[in-house]
């Protein structure tokens, strides 16, 4: 079984200040809580940035300031842009952190209901697209994944020559899929043989999922995007400690952590500076 690759979603587009003080808009406050969950064991950070305000934005300049901020900090740290953006945002708003050429981002695998009247739109032509870019630019996708037929979509974009191989899934459990083991099973049962996989469960599930991601030889992403709790009522200080939970957890199963280098090596990346 591989190192557990740790993935800290670290703020989000959605989640305030209001739900936790804690939680980072300006350039600072998000290589803080970058460094926080690097020390803690996180190889990935998967970035959503804002301005100081905290309102989500896309614009490659203000990922740049905090690309820049987090490498200064952590720097060997695998950096992961959301092309997802925010509920509403153009594709060529949500592409802007690919023009900085990072080692991954995210590609999301289809259209969300996220609540309300709120509706995430990926058409097969964004998601052809947003695919032929990372090709173009050297970047690995990380698919997003909400239901199962956005696995299938994945794989049939695959064999259309869109998405390369070995293929990377994240699959985000709670939000239009709901978040058991059976749900968790039928998803990695899904996926093409060679494929590696990252669990993100949403809310309260955000631990259940990552034992169970744990013991499956599967990887874990946690984080203030995702759950901004540490237990029950429990408001978490910073993402590093939702990561150290995460390694307590893997601790007492008997998985190893990976490294940023190790991370690199199982997800077929190229090594630092080669």
């Amino acid at each position: 079984m591989d190192k557990l690759i740790i993935t800290a979603a670290i703020c989000g587009a959605e989640v305030t200040k209001e739900n936790n003080p804690s939680v980072p808009y300006t350039v600072e406050e998000i290589a803080r809580e970058a460094k926080s969950a690097y020390k803690a064991g996180a190889s990935i950070i998967h970035l959503h940035v804002r301005e100081d305000d905290g309102t989500p934005t896309q614009r490659k300049e203000r990922f740049k300031e905090c690309m820049d901020a987090i490498r200064a900090k952590c720097p060997d740290v695998i950096i992961q842009p959301s092309t997802g953006g925010a509920v509403g945002m153009s594709d060529e708003e949500r592409l802007q952190p690919t023009e900085l050429y990072p080692e991954m981002a995210t590609l999301d695998c289809g259209t969300l209901n996220f609540g309300g009247d709120e509706i995430f739109i990926n058409t097969e032509n964004t998601i052809k697209n947003f695919a032929n870019i990372m090709n173009q630019r050297n970047i690995k996708p990380e698919i997003e994944v909400f239901d199962k037929g956005m696995v299938d979509y994945a794989i049939k974009y695959h064999k259309q020559g869109f998405i390369k191989a070995p293929m990377h899934f994240d699959f985000v459990l709670g939000v239009q899929m709901t978040a058991t083991a059976r749900d968790l099973a039928f998803l990695v049962d899904s996926i093409p043989a060679g494929s590696t996989w990252t669990v993100a469960g949403i809310g309260k599930n955000q631990f259940p999922m990552a034992a169970l991601a744990i013991v499956m030889g599967g990887h874990v992403r946690v984080g203030f995007e995702d759950n901004t709790y540490i237990s029950k009522g429990v408001l978490a200080k910073s993402n590093g400690e939702l990561v150290e939970k995460v390694v307590r957890i893997a601790k007492e199963l008997g998985r190893e952590i990976a490294t940023p280098n190790e991370a690199r090596e199982i997800l077929g990346l190229k090594p630092l500076n080669a």
